[in-house]
């Protein structure tokens, strides 16, 4: 099984408070009930978008107690992940920034900042892009905005690739929640799709971010330091972390987390600053 970050010993006394708090439901957006759930009751929300394959568990069960220690947490199930159903149209980056947009207008959030992880990082500059208005600040986690920002090798096999090629955790995670292997067969197929499908950001588009942004990878990421770097350059005044580890490491992500790792608390820390400055 799936270990569950929020019942381990080191966070149990950050738990109890956060679970509290918690509230959680499905929102009818674009087509699709979207699953949410949401900690605290600050003005300011901060936004956590998953990874491709994920849920809201797998991608922040470890990082989400030290986040909504200080601020308001939104987590959100893109199309057909997790809770979330899907609807007979292919994923994009495009769609999913247009659902989350969409959720907080149905949860009337006028502005928020919003952490995206790996797909879901390209999630968020695609909001900062078509919903600007609705945006304080981004925090975007291990993510590309060309397919070739990926470390070579990455789409070798792809192609090819099978749910038997997707890493057991997030297959078990998936299905803990909605225990339906059809579903998670079309979750996969969906996501290799739209990866082998990358359709390449201009560098204009990322110049045209006005959104504050904080830009974070790690040393040994799949996406390339040189590719995040670049992203620094483009959008105005981005402000850039590396941190060492491997994708997703950094925040705790289920495949990569490190057990007593200080990472995810440091990185938190991080968002923090960035979001209180």
């Amino acid at each position: 099984m799936v270990p569950d970050p929020f019942f381990n010993k080191a966070n149990a006394q950050q738990i109890t408070p956060m679970e509290k708090s918690k509230t959680s439901g499905y929102a009818p957006v674009n087509g699709l009930n979207m699953y949410y759930e949401i900690y605290g009751n600050d003005a300011m929300p901060l936004v956590l978008i998953h990874g491709g394959g994920s849920t809201i568990e797998t991608s922040f069960g470890t990082i989400l107690p030290f986040l909504s220690g200080y601020s308001k947490v939104i987590a959100v199930e893109l199309q057909a992940h997790g809770r979330t159903n899907d609807r007979n149209t292919p994923e994009s980056f495009e769609q999913d920034a247009d659902d989350v947009a969409a959720l907080l207008k149905y949860l009337k959030v006028d502005k928020a900042n919003i952490l995206g992880f790996s797909n879901g990082g390209t999630t968020t500059m695609q909001i900062a892009i078509r919903h600007p208005e609705i945006i304080n600040k981004i925090v975007v986690v291990s993510a590309n905005y060309k397919k070739g920002g990926m470390i070579p090798g990455f789409f070798d096999g792809l192609q090819n690739a099978t749910l038997a090629d997707m890493p057991a955790l997030l297959k078990t995670a998936y299905l803990k929640v909605t225990p339906d292997k059809n579903r998670l067969q079309v979750m996969f197929n969906k996501d290799r799709d739209r990866m082998l499908n990358f359709k390449d950001m201009t560098d204009d588009d990322l110049r045209s971010i006005n959104a504050a942004t904080l830009l974070m990878a790690a040393d040994q990421d799949v996406i390339t330091i040189e590719h995040t770097v670049k992203m620094s350059h483009l959008i105005p005044g981005a402000r850039l972390v590396i941190l060492p580890g491997t994708h997703g490491s950094f925040i705790g992500e289920v495949c990569t987390v490190t057990n007593g790792s200080k990472l995810p608390e440091v990185t938190a820390t991080l968002v923090e600053e960035f979001l209180n400055e």
